[in-house]
């Protein structure tokens, strides 16, 4: 696994939007896809071609808005022939549209290259995207449809991914067994809707049956203390091997 992008929707600490590889047998999946990702795979030397699959967690640009970027590169640039699978909650196909429609207008309409199919993923059910077994279940986050943390199995490990959630006793599944589970904290200690605070994560630590756990979407509080945090965080870049 690679971490692509740890960052709020912020960019706090000049870190990129959300966005995570998983490579197992040699086929590639991105989990979300921030705004910022295709910048922020270039940057690492990641082709776009290899990706098979993107999942997302929920629809906020932080998280999806990357997408009519890497449509529009795989179509003109890149010169994509493979099919791409586009994962989500329900409401994810008219979301897109929606978004390339805003940026590049006319361009939902386009003759693409390469096959483009959107699984809008049912809650709590298992699904087959690409290589891996996506269980999404619903989280606390406002975002115009419903928000997903994911449950991520592959033949070599298991992860699961908050997504942006307040707090909420269904990340202790998420993370049941898993090899790793990655968990937003986006404030230090302030409570915020839709969010969790770093020190309610930590007073929940003992709680998760999990190998490893990993922070990531950190505001601007939690990067000032990164020194001090009893839990792990990520980092732009980071390389994972499960």
């Amino acid at each position: 696994m690679t971490i692509v992008g740890c960052g709020d929707a912020f960019g706090s600490g000049g870190r990129f939007q959300t966005c995570f590889t998983i490579e197992t047998a040699g086929r590639r999946v991105l989990v979300d896809c921030g705004a910022s990702s295709l910048i922020a795979m270039r940057r690492m030397g990641m082709d776009p071609l290899a990706i098979e699959a993107i999942v997302l967690s929920h629809l906020h640009g932080d998280h999806f808005g990357g997408l009519p970027f890497f449509i529009l590169d795989a179509q003109f640039v890149s010169k994509r022939t493979a099919p791409l699978t586009i994962a989500g909650p329900p409401g994810t196909e008219i979301r897109i549209t929606q978004a390339m429609e805003t940026f590049f207008p006319g361009s939902s309409t386009v003759a693409w290259r390469f096959e483009t199919r959107v699984v809008e993923m049912p809650l709590a059910v298992s699904s087959s995207i690409g290589p891996v077994q996506v269980r999404p279940t619903e989280v606390i986050h406002g975002s115009g449809a419903p928000a997903y943390a994911l449950r991520i199995e592959a033949p070599d490990g298991v992860v699961g991914y908050s997504g942006d959630t307040e707090w909420t006793d269904v990340l202790y599944d998420v993370a049941q067994g898993a090899d790793l589970f990655i968990c937003e904290a986006s404030t230090y200690d302030t409570r915020v809707p839709g969010h969790i605070a770093y020190t309610s994560l930590l007073a929940h630590r003992r709680r998760f049956d999990c190998k490893r756990l990993l922070l990531t979407h950190m505001g601007p509080d939690v990067l000032a203390h990164l020194a001090d945090l009893e839990i792990e965080a990520a980092a732009d870049g980071q390389v994972i091997r499960l």
